[in-house]
């Protein structure tokens, strides 16, 4: 079973970039509180919506139908994402959510990232850090000794958020439709 301890308010050391970001707390930190929530809970269907929409409207280069959504998360379902093979996070700001991301397990040694969203207006406000941060804790506990990701080429804050936190790129170690970037980190 998972310690909930890397699921606590995670402090971030990264300052909010615009006047409308959310307010930091003492020596400048914004505390986000990440924490598993199941995939079908009201705020993480809206979260894997925004995700989608936001993944499918930029591969598409307008935005996505909520038909489409419909379509695409049901393509792609989150049911990986549950113990004892994954884990699903919300990450809240000031009680809001407006994060999330999963893991899940490829063989014994490797959990693979996906769903990483941060909402547009939390942006730079430490919430990717944060996700990061709990989703690696969590392949820990799931006895795995690194992470795996694959991503596009057009989601360029992802592939810079991932290489700031100390994930390199790798071949590609799957055929996804839309993988162009793969990455690994060790978790040891």
């Amino acid at each position: 079973m998972t310690s909930n301890a890397a699921f606590a308010t995670i402090p971030s050391p990264d300052t909010p970039d615009t006047a409308s970001a959310p307010d930091t707390g003492a020596a400048g930190t914004t505390a986000w509180a990440v924490v598993p929530e199941r995939v079908d809970t009201p705020d993480a269907i809206t979260l894997r919506r925004a995700y989608y929409a936001e993944v499918a409207g930029r591969y598409w280069k307008r935005p996505a139908t909520e038909a489409e959504i419909d379509q695409g998360l049901a393509d792609d379902p989150d049911d990986g994402l549950v113990p004892p093979t994954g884990r699903f996070v919300v990450g809240r700001l000031a009680g809001e959510a407006l994060a999330c991301g999963g893991i899940r397990l490829l063989d014994p040694s490797t959990v693979e990232l996906t769903r990483v969203y941060v909402d547009p207006r939390a942006r730079g406000a430490g919430g990717g850090a944060a996700l990061l941060a709990a989703l690696e804790e969590a392949g820990r506990a799931l006895g795995a000794e690194r992470v795996r990701l694959d991503t596009r080429s057009d989601l360029v804050e992802a592939r810079a958020l991932y290489a700031r936190h100390g994930y390199r790129e790798i071949p590609a170690y799957n055929s996804g439709a839309y993988a162009e970037h793969w990455f690994e980190k060790p978790l040891a």
